[in-house]
């Protein structure tokens, strides 16, 4: 059975995460307030971040990196792209 939660980012109720996807307090905040729609998107912009800055995600600067540009993403307004990002044409 899946748990319904009020996602921060749709800004309606929707299908909630089976587990928290990122240790600590943040993954906490992930858990009870992002669904499993937005976690998807927050994936997508995790890879174009580490393709467009050429990050190792093992390193412990990049992995800060990213945590910070999570928290933005969910709970900040939004992560933005790089200026210089174009995004694929279909």
């Amino acid at each position: 059975m899946s748990r319904t939660i009020k996602c921060v980012m749709l800004g309606e109720e929707a299908e909630g995460l089976d587990y928290a996807p990122y240790p600590g307090e943040l993954g906490q905040r992930i858990y009870d307030n992002v669904s499993k729609e937005a976690w998807q998107r927050w994936l997508a912009h995790q890879t174009m971040l580490i393709n467009e800055y050429r990050l190792t995600p093992i390193e412990p600067d990049a992995r800060k990196f990213l945590e910070t540009e999570m928290e933005k993403f969910f709970f900040e307004g939004g992560s933005a792209a790089p200026k210089e990002f174009v995004p694929p044409s279909d």
